[in-house]
């Protein structure tokens, strides 16, 4: 039964792929097509991801149908646990994605919905595969996906360098896992995953863990790899940004869960690079979205700073597998899934609600979406929650997930491997420090962009769509579980703990749980946390705080008072003066210059206004003003003056490390020998045979030296 839904799920999708290839996008109908039959077929996937997990694991056996060699599907605990976040975030983001495309001009080419599609299928492919060629099969799919999306709507040269990095970076991560998978192969004799759980510890296993790690590592945008993040996300149209970061990223997670219970004990070197590769990503992502000023680029940048989070937490897992100690995998994994169940639902909230601006009023510059939520009610709350999900604020499962990670970290002492201790404790200073500038940063899109004062005239436009009554459901649904999570974070477990059966016993992750209402860091008398009586308390606390006000003020409170704004600790100013989300962000550009590249530009800028002479009668003449020009129009009585005022504007900018100072220097040598290469075109064919053999007698060197 649960093979049949999952395979009319997919057929939903098929076919909503070939509507969108064929029928176009010239009417409302056929742009929907595709994001209904995303709908339908992303409920059926969630029911049998719910099966995977409550029932026992089988393999589908599918024999040589694919021509490649014993072929294979696996349904068990760790497949149902993510197909089933797979689905429901399918279904949520093809309802905001039926509600984005309906108004004309959305879309400009076919083949959106077509990528949509085909990166759910793809997704769900790789989830369920049971050996090296179907799992390869669906990654490449989903690479394909990733470039489809993000040049669907190209029209620059900018986009198109996008694209193609995205693609190359994806080729890059399909590689590492492509020569992994021929290691453990070739050893085991077999493409079937099974039958690597018995190769023991050597060279060989080492190096086909790092390289699997690498892989999915590219995938989840790791350093040094994340460096198509940021444009990448940004390039895709509408939610589909959602779904690339919040749903189709949590494949590279599920890589690395199910390739821990595969391969086993890991060597100690990977572990400690994992542990503090994680913590730097996650300090450096956060660092880079904090002083971003364009909105994607923000929740982009962010995605960076979670998946180290989660490569932390990962990490840990690592280390009990190292030192053999089953309790603390179970407590590195349940943390790292709950952070990737809790970056899902809000990277997924804030795209989605992104996308509701940004279509609204073609921006998505923070200095330009000020106060937002004014007109966006729905998407508005939206995005808040997700940003204090993402924050770690309670009570959303953000906090559950980080109270978690550190809980994990602070295991260390448990540890008698001096090398891996170290690695806890540096990764655990970095995500403490990342943690506090995660909250300076959604701290200022909540107080900014969703509850700022607005200096666009046009933030109450009767005409913004907010979405249509499918999308704003979807968004409140997504929203609401950010919170609905964390009050059930119990039963969230027990679900996780069986989903990881495959990994890690559920009766250790279970020990979790101390009570029914009251969770541990899996061993017991270390500290306790109780999430669901924390929110509670939270709201009993605010409605009792509130009341005691309304009472003391006897109902004063509640009126409404006009009086003059306190802005930027200066009275008077206001409009673009006003402190601003470049500003809020700007002592974290002045502290971290050094790390982040800041360069400081001084302008004089000339403003030109012409004012009226009537206007100024019996006022004060402007001041500040360089030249005054009296002069008037033919056939008009009035006169007016023309004021140019100059002002002092600083300019700040920042530089990312990476794809300056490792990318371009290895792209410039790219084209050198390119275009050496090229010189060897026209050359005579006595030349290209004597290349041939050269090449030949290296590689039989080689060879040799190898045996």
């Amino acid at each position: 039964m649960t093979e049949i839904l999952l395979v009319t799920g997919l057929i939903f999708w098929a076919c909503g792929a070939i509507c969108d290839l064929t029928l176009g996008i010239e009417n409302s109908a056929a742009r929907a097509i595709p994001y209904i039959a995303g709908i339908l077929g992303g409920v059926l996937v969630t029911i049998s991801g719910v099966r995977c997990v409550v029932e026992p694991s089988r393999i589908i056996d599918l024999g040589t149908t694919l021509g490649m060699g014993e072929a294979s599907l696996r349904l068990d605990g760790l497949a149902g646990l993510f197909l089933t976040l797979t689905g429901g975030l399918s279904v949520a983001l093809s309802a905001c994605l039926v509600s984005w495309s309906t108004p004309p001009k959305r879309i400009s080419r076919r083949g959106m919905g077509a990528g949509f599609l085909l990166l759910l299928g793809a997704v769900t492919v790789v989830i369920t595969a049971g050996d090296a060629f179907t799992f390869l099969f669906g990654w490449e799919s989903l690479t394909i996906a990733f470039f489809a999306l993000t040049s669907v709507q190209c029209r620059d040269r900018h986009g198109a360098r996008t694209s193609w990095m995205t693609l190359g970076v994806g080729k890059l991560s399909g590689a590492a896992l492509l020569f992994g998978f021929l290691l453990l192969a070739g050893r085991s004799g077999s493409l079937t995953f099974t039958s690597w759980t018995d190769i023991g510890p050597g060279a060989l296993h080492s190096v086909a863990y790092a390289l699997i790690v690498i892989g999915f590592g590219a995938k989840i945008g790791t350093l040094p790899f994340q460096v198509w993040i940021p444009n990448g996300y940004g390039s895709a149209p509408g939610p589909t940004r959602a779904a690339m970061a919040g749903l189709a990223v949590n494949v590279g997670f599920y890589g690395l869960w199910r390739f821990l219970g595969i391969l086993g004990q890991p060597p100690v070197w990977l572990v400690a690079s994992v542990l503090i590769l994680g913590g730097i990503s996650a300090l450096v992502g956060i660092v880079f979205a904090c002083v971003q000023s364009n909105l994607n680029r923000v929740i982009a940048y962010s995605s960076i700073e979670n998946a180290g989070i989660i490569l932390v937490g990962y990490g840990v897992a690592l280390v009990g597998a190292a030192s053999h100690k089953t309790s603390l995998i179970a407590i590195g994994l349940l943390a790292a899934s709950l952070q990737v169940l809790a970056h899902a639902l809000a990277k997924s909230s804030l795209f989605a609600s992104a996308a509701f601006f940004e279509a609204d009023y073609g921006t998505d510059a923070l200095e330009e979406l000020r106060g937002i939520g004014h007109s966006h009610r729905t998407s508005g709350a939206s995005f808040a929650l997700g940003s204090l999900t993402l924050a770690g604020m309670p009570p959303t499962i953000g906090f559950v997930s980080e109270w978690f990670i550190f809980e994990a970290l602070m295991q260390e002492f448990r540890i008698h491997i001096l090398a891996l201790r170290l690695a806890m404790a540096v990764a655990g200073a970095l995500v403490a420090l990342t943690v506090g500038v995660a909250a300076l940063t959604f701290i200022r899109l909540i107080g900014m962009v969703v509850l700022g004062r607005s200096i666009r005239s046009d933030i109450n436009d009767p005409h913004v769509h907010d979405g249509a009554v499918i999308g704003r459901s979807a968004l409140v649904v997504v929203a609401s579980l950010c919170l609905g999570f964390a009050v059930l974070a119990p039963w969230v477990i027990s679900f996780i703990a069986r989903g990881l059966v495959p990994v890690v016993p559920d009766a250790v992750v279970k020990g979790a749980l101390k009570s029914p209402w009251v969770i541990q860091p899996v061993y017991s008398n270390f500290s306790i946390l109780s999430p669901t009586w924390l929110s509670i308390a939270m709201l009993v606390g605010f409605i009792g705080v509130a009341v005691v006000v309304l009472i003391l003020s006897r109902g004063r409170v509640m009126r409404i008072r006009r009086v003059t704004p306190w802005l930027s600790a200066t009275g008077g100013v206001s409009g673009q003066s006003s402190y601003s989300p470049f500003g809020y962000s700007n002592i974290v550009r002045h502290i971290l210059s050094n790390i982040l590249g800041t360069t400081r530009e001084t302008l004089e800028v000339q403003n030109t206004e012409e004012i009226s002479l009537d206007a100024l009668s019996g006022k004060p003449w402007p001041a500040g003003v360089n030249g005054i020009n009296l002069y008037g129009e033919s056939g008009q009585e009035e006169a007016r003056i023309q004021v140019v005022a100059t002002h002092i504007e600083v300019r700040s900018s920042v530089v990312e490390p990476i794809e300056t100072y490792l990318y371009q220097p290895i792209f410039h040598v790219f084209r050198w020998v390119v275009s050496g290469a090229k010189k060897l075109q026209s050359g005579r064919l006595d030349a290209y045979v004597g290349y041939m053999l050269l090449t030949l007698v290296v590689v039989l060197s080689i060879v040799a030296f190898m045996k």
